[in-house]
């Protein structure tokens, strides 16, 4: 079994940065890469955006890093897998100036949004399997299994105006047929209807959207839905383990310069 280097500066380190006594100990950029993982450019530029404290910078001008240093770039591989970049950056800034309430709050919400957005794919998935079922059933395309998009709206929990919307994006196809050219959805477009508002709730742009539809009228379409959705709910895991890796250096950026309060 390989075993870590004795000098590494990063062995040992405990959730709070410390380390048997090497709290204080400064490190080169180039140890910070090593142990981060990052390369020494790009520990310079995410110190730059602010993923990182500022360096101590000597008489020369060389800079010098500490373990905390270490624990946020690790917290921010984590978060940026769990959130993108642009939003990691934004959070580890705000977060090594926030209490620790307001912080671990932070890092909370970023859990349940991830929770949020399984359960919103289940539900889609949930949704496309009884809509699949109706396709199968015989005799479901009675002349009276018509709805008005008031109805309809109803229905889904949807305001008329998105289904107009929907109609104009070529997502939904109504019938009209009365003297005042209202709309009518019978089946197929119910079902249509039904299907766009299950991927929209679990957070898919009309594009996606668009292309979902349009592989429903393939051959193998229902079966293509059903895989798209299934890749959404792996990178939501994928998310989620990245953000729980991250966890206990995210926990060391937030109690780098503060204590929680006593309970004393």
């Amino acid at each position: 079994m390989v075993q870590a280097s004795p000098s590494s500066a990063y062995v040992g380190l405990a959730v709070d940065g410390t380390a048997s006594g090497r709290r204080a100990e400064r490190l080169r950029t180039v140890d910070v890469a090593r142990e981060s993982g990052y390369s020494v450019q790009q520990v310079r530029d995410l110190e730059r955006l602010g993923v990182i404290p500022p360096a101590a910078r000597s008489s020369n001008g060389y800079r010098s890093y500490t373990a905390a240093h270490v624990h946020a770039l690790h917290a921010y591989r984590g978060l940026a897998g769990a959130v993108g970049p642009v939003e990691a950056r934004q959070m580890l800034a705000e977060l090594r100036t926030e209490t620790i309430a307001v912080a671990a709050a932070a890092i909370s919400a970023v859990h349940v949004r991830l929770a949020r957005e399984r359960d919103e794919a289940l539900r889609a998935q949930q949704a496309l399997r009884a809509i699949q079922g109706e396709t199968n059933t015989p005799g479901f395309e009675g002349e009276s299994d018509t709805m008005t998009i008031t109805q309809l709206a109803a229905a889904l929990d949807v305001r008329p105006s998105s289904l107009r919307f929907w109609e104009q994006e070529g997502l939904v196809s109504p019938e009209r047929v009365t003297s005042l050219r209202a709309r009518r959805y019978g089946l197929p477009a119910i079902r249509e209807a039904r299907i766009v508002a299950a991927l929209r709730a679990s957070g898919y742009g009309i594009p996606a959207v668009r292309d979902i539809m349009g592989s429903l009228h393939r051959l193998d379409g229902p079966g293509e839905t059903r895989r798209i959705l299934q890749q959404r709910l792996d990178r939501i895991a994928t998310r989620t383990v990245a953000l729980l890796r991250a966890g206990a250096d995210l926990a060391a950026v937030v109690t780098s310069d503060q204590e929680p309060p006593s309970t004393r």
